[in-house]
């Protein structure tokens, strides 16, 4: 389905959902009878309950969000101050809370715990910018991985992602104010994706973290084999090779990170690899598992710019070298990750 126009979405998408909220906390407990009466029918320990708390305190969460960046808007004299360094970091500080409410909400609810087993000694000092390369697994790893950026390391990040994320108001009106690309599929007048992304890199300072998903979108067995055949189809064959060694990754596309060092020749980077989501492709997949009672185990690398290659072939074995290596780690601490 086509992404609506950006007047629609503020004008009916927005405050249809803080309605919609409203709606939903004034008859909560008409809604709290029905999964009860419901859950003894429902395989699982009161599932249709826990669902019923995940999708209220989303819906919630995603309109107090729009409430605050409705007042953010307002004291930056209506949208006119609304790019400015300091609103911009209130946009951070307000992302960051928002992202602690959520993820407090996950451990209570879905007993969800994150645990970092390994981080270089600089990944979290300021100083010079960083791009960020993680790869992409499960529902909500991009919401971690921005926890993690905002609240761990107090960066802030510029991301670039699908244009479909946009149906989420909350996520459209916040990071269509700050440094975001929404990337959609074909050609759409702004440039090609790297063009794009290039120009997001352009100008990163010191606190900031360029935020990029090299393989383009999550892992499946499905778009394993496609990333590889894409591969073949373009005559890479050496690259097809080392693709189908990676058995938990895809092929990384190498297209978007020289862009983003060709723009940022001073930032580092920072690879991250996280395992806990993996078995959730589809929606039937997080049904069965709820409540999850998952361990998320995330390990981030920190390369200096020094040590980044400087010619294009160099920097695409280099990557390619890196994802083989996530994908050892992520084939050695799955069992770890429950």
């Amino acid at each position: 389905m086509p992404l609506p126009p950006r007047w629609l979405r503020r004008l009916v998408l927005a405050p249809g959902v803080v309605l919609l909220a409203v709606t939903v906390v004034t008859t909560v407990p008409v809604w709290v009878l029905l999964a009860l009466v419901a859950s003894p029918f429902v395989p699982g320990h009161l599932r249709p309950l826990r669902v019923l708390w995940l999708a209220a305190v989303y819906l919630i969460w995603d309109a107090a969000a729009l409430l605050a960046l409705f007042v953010l808007w307002v004291a930056a004299g209506f949208g006119w101050r609304v790019r400015s360094p300091a609103f911009q970091r209130a946009h951070y500080v307000l992302a960051g809370w928002f992202l602690r409410v959520l993820f407090w909400q996950s451990r209570w609810t879905l007993r969800l715990r994150i645990d970092v087993v390994g981080t270089d000694p600089d990944t979290a000092l300021p100083g010079r910018p960083e791009l960020v390369l993680c790869r992409h697994a499960g529902p909500g790893d991009s919401f971690i991985l921005i926890h993690a950026l905002v609240n761990w390391f107090r960066r802030e990040p510029r991301i670039v992602l699908k244009d479909s994320l946009q149906w989420d108001p909350a996520i459209d009106v916040l990071l269509n104010r700050l440094p975001t690309r929404f990337l959609a599929p074909g050609p759409d007048g702004k440039g090609s994706v790297t063009e794009q992304i290039g120009h997001l890199a352009t100008g990163l300072d010191d606190d900031d973290a360029f935020v990029i998903f090299p393989e383009g979108g999550n892992f499946t067995p499905k778009r394993r084999v496609r990333a590889i055949a894409r591969l073949r189809s373009r005559g890479l064959e050496r690259m097809a090779r080392r693709a189908e060694r990676m058995r938990h990754v895809l092929a990384p596309q190498p297209g978007g990170l020289l862009a983003a060092l060709d723009a940022a020749p001073d930032a580092g980077v920072i690879f991250v690899a996280h395992t806990g989501l993996d078995r959730l492709l589809t929606v039937a997949d997080v049904w069965r598992e709820l409540p999850m009672d998952k361990r998320i185990v995330m390990r981030f690398w920190s390369v200096p710019p020094e040590d980044v290659p400087t010619g294009r072939q160099e920097r695409i074995d280099w990557l390619f070298d890196w994802w083989g290596r996530i994908d050892e780690w992520i084939a050695a601490n799955r069992q770890n990750a429950a």
